[in-house]
C-alpha cells in the first residue's frame, strides 16, 4: 500500500516541528510549510491525504485559505486546523467549509495523535474500500469476458450437436454415420 501524505503549514517553527514529528509519528510522509502561499502552491502540485495547518498565520493566505485550496484540489484530503483559544468560532465556521477537526493550542502530542490517527485510520479504510472495488471491477470484466466465451463456445458446440444429429438421423447406413458423425465431432478440436 501506497504511504500517506500529509502537508504541515505554520509559520512558528517550533509549532511546525512538533507538528511534523507528530504527524510522522502517526505513519505519514510529512512535507511542511512555513505560510499559506506556500502551502496552497504545493497543495496545487501535489495531492495530500492529509493537511494540518494554522488558522491564524500572516499573509494573503490563513488557514482557511489552505482549507479550501486543499478542498478544492481534493474534497478527500482532510484538512485538521490548528487554533488558539481566541479563534474557537472561526475554527467551527471552518469545519462547516470542510475542515475535518481542529486542535487547540498549546498542542498536546497525545490529542494530536488521536486526532491523526482517525484521520489516518479513515483515510486507510477508503483506499482499502477502493483498491477492493478496483478488484471486484477487474474480477467481474474477467467474469463477463470468460462467459462471453464460454457462450461462444457453447453456441459452437451446438452446432456440431446439431450437425452430428443430422448425420445420425440420415439415411445412410450405420457404419457410414458413426465415422461422418466421428469426423463433424473431431473437426471444432483442430
Amino acid at each position: 500500500m501506497c504511504a500517506l501524505h500529509a502537508l504541515v503549514v505554520d509559520d512558528e517553527t517550533s509549532a511546525r516541528m512538533l507538528l511534523e514529528r507528530g504527524v510522522a509519528n502517526a505513519g505519514f510522509s510529512v512535507e511542511s510549510a512555513e505560510d499559506g502561499v506556500q502551502a496552497a502552491n504545493m497543495i496545487r502540485k501535489k495531492l495530500y491525504d492529509l493537511v494540518v495547518t494554522d488558522l491564524m498565520m500572516p499573509g494573503e493566505v490563513d488557514g482557511v485559505g489552505v482549507l479550501e485550496a486543499a478542498k478544492a484540489r481534493s474534497p478527500r484530503t482532510s484538512v485538521v486546523l490548528i487554533t488558539g483559544h481566541a479563534s474557537v468560532e472561526t475554527a467551527v465556521e471552518a469545519m462547516k467549509k470542510g475542515a475535518d477537526d481542529y486542535l487547540q493550542k498549546p498542542i498536546h502530542l497525545d490529542e494530536l495523535a488521536i486526532k491523526i490517527g482517525r484521520v489516518r485510520d479513515l483515510n486507510l479504510l477508503v483506499r482499502d474500500s477502493q483498491e477492493l472495488q478496483e478488484a471486484m471491477d477487474v474480477t467481474e470484466s474477467s467474469a463477463a469476458e470468460t462467459i462471453r466465451e464460454l457462450d461462444a463456445k457453447v453456441s459452437e458446440l451446438q452446432l456440431v450437436l446439431d450437425s452430428v444429429r443430422g448425420i445420425l438421423s440420415s439415411e445412410a447406413p450405420h457404419d457410414r454415420k458413426i465415422v461422418k458423425a466421428l469426423e463433424a465431432l473431431a473437426e471444432p478440436n483442430t
